[in-house]
């Protein structure tokens, strides 16, 4: 049921990240919250941590969006990519750190963000200017040097801390200084690349720092092989056994 329930949800999730350059934060986020502890995903001591490996593994996961959903409108002209940098290097500056944070805040802290979040993102796509008028022609206006600092400071900190990649708010960005919809969702793309590669890196080196195993015996327990001490001369289903997991990927974080 899981793994059915995975599916449709990475084929939603690549919809509508191809389609509107973001969405995959908001999907597995909580698919993590909800579906691992109900599947016994994670042991009972590691569900203090769920935020934490909700926001990780949406991270991660946008490594491969990013890439192919990039590469297919960098293809059809959709990329200003004059646009795209500096921009983008601020943002994996700021991923790094958001991710940091994650690792060292309660999940009830990460929950409340996240909440708070998309209520913040749907008022200042509404209520603002820019965002729902669309204009002729693609005419983005670069901000000053300090500004686009800051704006990638905050987006890849946010972005990381809460396992959105970012495209929610540099649709926004885009649109707002004159970018045309197709042209924003298309850099969206490129621009949450530094977030899902620098973010993943973070997350996985802080959990180096606090001595989580992250091992190929770490993955491959997730998996049922037959047991050495019970191997049977015939295979059989009855007589697999899943071995146990040496190690959580989040057990002794702070």
């Amino acid at each position: 049921m899981i793994y059915a329930v995975l599916v449709v949800v990475g084929i939603i999730t690549g919809i509508t990240a191809g389609m509107f350059g973001f969405g995959g934060g908001f999907v597995i986020v909580p698919l993590v919250y909800h579906f691992f502890p109900a599947y016994d995903l994670l042991a009972a001591s590691d569900r203090g941590y769920l935020l934490q490996v909700g926001v990780a593994t949406s991270t991660s996961v946008m490594i491969v969006g990013t890439i192919y959903s990039s590469l297919k409108h960098h293809l059809a002209g959709n990329i200003d990519w004059s646009s795209v940098f500096p921009l983008a290097a601020y943002i994996g500056i700021g991923s790094a750190i958001g991710a940091y944070v994650a690792t060292v805040v309660p999940g009830s802290w990460i929950k409340l963000f996240f909440i708070l979040y998309i209520l913040g993102v749907i008022a200042d796509c509404l209520l603002r200017q820019g965002f729902m008028q669309d204009s002729d022609g693609h005419e983005f206006h670069h901000m000053s040097r300090p500004v686009e600092f800051l704006a990638g400071l905050v987006i890849g900190a946010i972005a990381s801390l809460l396992g959105v990649g970012g495209s929610v708010m540099t649709v926004p960005l885009m649109r707002r200084h004159g970018a045309r919809m197709k042209n924003a969702v298309a850099m969206a793309n490129p621009l949450s690349f530094p977030v899902a590669i620098l973010g993943t890196l973070t997350y996985v080196l802080a959990a180096r720092h606090h001595h989580v195993d992250l091992g190929p015996t770490t993955w491959a327990s997730s998996t049922c092989r037959p047991s050495p001490s019970s191997r049977p001369a015939r295979s059989s289903a009855s007589s697999l056994r899943c071995a146990p997991c040496p190690g959580s990927l989040t057990r002794r974080m702070p």
